[in-house]
């Protein structure tokens, strides 16, 4: 059987009574005769007052426990102390002025640093721990600040989060090192991501995102740090390229026509017919069928709406997102899919030349890379 040490929330205190409640248990815990001065480290027995601190602590068979610490206050035995009198608060067990112990405050911690604010609160509220949001997000912060001003910090992550996701986004910065979260921004922009970097002037290394402004900000606010894409988007990247080029692989083989146009046939029922295959890019073909599926959707999405149906009831007809289809309710018509111009290092700057040598036989590769290639100029 345990003794009444080992059940005691510290060194130095013993339980002295044990009451069970509708709110849980009240343990009651008186400490040993004598303190020591935190001025001048002498131990004293003469005993000036007392006083009562309530504490949250551990709770037992799922039922909160409320700490109850009978403590004293004493008079300093050294003449020469400037501390006449001196109140022994039991760092070990709490600090001073909390309202829950050590251990309480490292598990609610642990619990708000994997699950956030909300879903902890109702955690540790079914664990006997009752607490609010703010209360655990504001001992997360105020935790991992002490640990950051201990130590510089040299590689941090940014990225965004959602404080309501579609709509607000902040963002969130951890320290990759240590694996804590430093702070959290309020919105996601620059120039709070410069203004952040700013006060942390030994940051070697910024892990991002593919996003632009934090790209901007961290240039402002660190220019000599080095910014590297973190591993997840890396290969959300990578997913997507790879989604692209398999969407590509699986549509159905061109059909050339006798009158010299190519035939695409879409799941709609359509065919699209384009012009002459020789001179055709395959990926205006491609684009021109996703236009023409999007059409398509914008007209049904039109169709549910003129005939009353709401918005959820569009997005279950359809299967779309509900942002596109919120976009499409606002919108007349469909409008134009902006096309990029050509630039000198991708193929279409070259469209005209490369046309010209394929209707003169050039099939192939090794031809089109030949030095004579690179002195075209491009087209405008």
């Amino acid at each position: 059987m345990k003794t009444n040490a080992e059940w005691a929330p510290g060194v130095g205190l013993r339980i002295s009574q044990v009451e069970v409640g509708k709110g849980g248990w009240v343990v009651s815990a008186i400490m040993d005769d004598g303190g020591r001065c935190p001025a001048c480290d002498t131990r004293s027995s003469r005993r000036h007052g007392s006083y009562v601190r309530h504490l949250q602590d551990l709770p037992a068979q799922g039922a909160a426990v409320r700490l109850r610490l009978n403590l004293a206050r004493w008079k300093c035995a050294n003449p020469d102390c400037a501390r006449q009198t001196f109140g022994d608060r039991r760092p070990a067990v709490a600090q001073p002025y909390a309202r829950r112990t050590h251990r309480v405050v490292d598990l609610a911690r642990m619990v708000t640093h994997i699950a956030g604010g909300r879903p902890a609160g109702r955690l540790v509220a079914r664990l006997g721990l009752p607490q609010s949001k703010d209360t655990l997000l504001r001992s997360l912060k105020r935790s991992v600040r002490a640990r950051v001003g201990a130590a510089p910090v040299r590689v941090v992550g940014i990225d965004d989060w959602s404080w309501r996701k579609g709509r607000t986004y902040g963002t969130i910065v951890v320290d990759l090192e240590r694996r804590e979260v430093l702070d959290i921004l309020q919105d996601r922009s620059a120039d709070s991501t410069a203004h952040w970097l700013e006060g942390y002037p030994a940051v070697e290394m910024i892990s991002r995102d593919r996003c632009g402004l934090y790209a901007q900000g961290a240039a402002r606010g660190a220019p000599r740090a080095r910014q590297v894409a973190d591993r997840f988007h890396l290969l959300q990247n990578l997913r997507h390229a790879i989604e692209q080029q398999l969407s590509r692989a699986e549509r159905p083989c061109l059909q050339v026509a006798p009158s010299g146009t190519v035939e695409i046939p879409e799941p709609t029922g359509l065919i699209l017919r384009y012009g002459p295959p020789e001179v055709t890019e395959h990926r205006h073909l491609v684009q021109a069928g996703r236009r023409a599926r999007s059409q398509v959707g914008f007209d049904r999405v039109k169709a549910l709406q003129a005939a009353g149906k709401t918005l959820a009831e569009i997005v279950r007809a359809t299967g779309r997102h509900w942002r596109t289809v919120r976009k499409w309710t606002l919108m007349e018509t469909m409008r134009p899919h902006a096309t990029m111009a050509p630039k000198s290092t991708t193929p279409s700057g070259f469209a005209a030349y490369l046309a010209r040598r394929w209707n003169e036989g050039c099939t192939m590769g090794r031809q089109f890379s030949r030095r004579s290639v690179l002195s075209v100029t491009p087209a405008a």
